[in-house]
C-alpha cells in the first residue's frame, strides 16, 4: 500500500509542473486523497467487506469530488489532475500511468449486471469533461481530447476527438517517459472542414467571376440560371 501511494504520489510529481513538493501533493491534492481511499476501500471490497468500502467510497466522495466505484480496477500510477468531477464505475478497468482530467468519466450505458464499464489500457490521457461510456476498450497510450464522447473500440496510439468520437490522428509525440500529456495539441477535424469549404467556395466564386458573373449580385438561384447551370457544370467536372 505505502509503495503503490509513493509511486501515486511520484506520479504527480512527474506530470504536474505546479507540484513543488511531495508534502504539498499529499496534502493538498485531492485526486490523490481519492486514489488512496480507493486503494483502501478496494482492498475492503476484495476481501467481502462491500459495505464499508462503500462508506468510503461515499465519504471520498463528499470530500474530494471524486466517485470511484471501489469494486473498479486500477493499475498502479493513476493521475487525476484537479479530481473534480471524475466518475469511475464498478467494472471499469485502469492500467499503468493513466492520466484523467477533471470532469472525466468511465460511465456505462446499460443497466444489465456484469461488464458495463470501458477498459482504459496504459498509458492512456483522457481530456477535461470526456465521456468514455460503455464495456468499450481504449488502446495503449491513445489520447482522447477534451469534451470528447467515446462510444467504440480504439486501438492504440490514437487520437480521438469530438462527439461521437472520431479518430483524427494514428501518431503523436512522446515524451521521455513515454507520455504525451499534450492533449492541448490535438487536431480539429471541423475547422478543418471548414477550412475546405471556405476554400471551395472562393474556386467557385472565381469561376462565377471567370464566367462574367458578380457572385455578390447574384440572387435566388433557379433551375434555369446561369449560376445553377455552372456549379453543375463544375460538379459533373469532379
Amino acid at each position: 500500500m505505502f509503495s503503490l501511494l509513493k509511486e501515486d504520489i511520484d506520479s504527480v510529481m512527474s506530470r504536474d509542473p505546479a507540484a513543488r513538493s511531495r508534502w504539498e501533493v499529499l496534502t493538498t491534492y485531492p485526486g490523490v486523497h481519492a486514489i488512496m481511499a480507493y486503494r483502501v476501500g478496494h482492498a475492503l471490497w476484495s476481501r467481502g467487506l462491500r459495505y464499508p468500502a462503500r462508506v468510503l467510497q461515499f465519504f471520498s466522495r463528499m470530500l474530494t469530488n471524486v466517485d470511484i466505484h471501489p469494486a473498479a480496477t486500477i493499475g498502479r500510477r493513476l493521475f487525476i489532475d484537479h479530481g473534480a468531477g471524475v466518475v469511475i464505475g464498478e467494472t471499469a478497468e485502469i492500467g499503468h500511468d493513466v492520466t484523467l482530467y477533471h470532469g472525466v468519466t468511465l460511465g456505462g450505458t446499460s443497466w444489465r449486471k456484469g461488464k458495463r464499464h470501458p477498459t482504459l489500457s496504459s498509458g492512456v490521457v483522457v481530456g477535461a469533461g470526456a465521456k468514455i461510456l460503455g464495456p468499450i476498450t481504449i488502446g495503449e497510450r491513445v489520447r482522447v481530447g477534451a469534451n470528447s464522447v467515446v462510444v467504440k473500440d480504439v486501438p492504440a496510439d490514437r487520437t480521438v476527438v469530438g462527439i461521437p468520437g472520431r479518430i483524427v490522428r494514428s501518431e503523436g509525440r512522446r515524451g521521455p517517459d513515454g507520455l504525451d500529456l499534450d492533449h492541448h495539441l490535438v487536431p480539429d477535424p471541423v475547422g478543418k472542414a471548414l477550412a475546405c469549404l471556405l476554400d471551395r467556395v472562393k474556386v467557385l466564386e472565381s469561376r462565377m467571376a471567370a464566367a462574367g458573373l458578380d457572385p455578390e449580385e447574384c440572387g435566388e438561384c433557379t433551375d434555369n440560371c446561369d449560376c445553377s447551370s455552372m456549379i453543375q457544370s463544375a460538379k459533373e467536372e469532379h
